[in-house]
């Protein structure tokens, strides 16, 4: 009897996936290493992007944070648009690891046109 060699984690690409968004970039690496898959390599690069989008853009809006809380009655302003990069993505977050889970190649604006010519 022949035994058949998985490649990679073993997983189904679909739950490969879904998993590469679960620690955003920390995921994303392990699955962008570990498996040959297309569509789970794509999904993790994926993941790696949208962790480096969102901090970036946690990181400007602390900046507008320091800038506009020395303005007493703009201090609110940061903590409103934190609360919204947080809220998006989190919301963003959980429909990345369902579409993946569907096994839907669900591209992102922008970043999965990137990815994709990157994969």
């Amino acid at each position: 009897m022949a035994e058949t060699k998985k490649e990679g984690t073993g997983l189904k690409k679909e739950t490969a996936a879904a998993l590469s968004y679960v620690l955003g970039a920390i995921t994303g690496i392990i699955f962008l290493i570990m498996e040959k898959d297309p569509f789970v390599r794509f999904h993790a690069m994926q993941s790696i992007a949208v962790t480096l989008v969102f901090f970036v853009a946690s990181w400007l809006v602390g900046i507008l944070g320091v800038v506009l809380g020395l303005t007493i009655f703009l201090a609110w302003i940061p903590a409103l648009l934190g609360g919204v990069v947080w809220i998006g993505g989190f919301v963003l977050w959980l429909m990345l690891i369902y579409k993946a889970y569907s096994g839907e190649k669900w591209e992102l604006p922008y970043i999965g046109k990137f990815v994709a010519k990157m994969i």
